[in-house]
């Protein structure tokens, strides 16, 4: 599953995690991301989309 918002872009991000000693490991922040069911067109379609989204009501749910 692609890791990225249908609405507004939102992706995977890569950066390091600094212990106290300052050593530096990769790690990956990872978007919230959630598969609904939307009317787009007249026609029912499921898009993945980030909660912040979700919660902004950028979509409307399908009945």
């Amino acid at each position: 599953m692609s890791r990225r918002c249908d609405i507004c872009g939102k992706g995977t991000i890569f950066g390091n995690t600094v212990s106290h000693a300052k050593n530096r490991t990769r790690r990956v922040w990872r978007p919230n991301i959630l598969s609904m069911k939307t009317m787009i067109g007249g026609t029912t379609l499921t898009v993945k989309i980030c909660t912040r989204c979700l919660k902004a009501n950028k979509l409307v749910k399908a009945v």
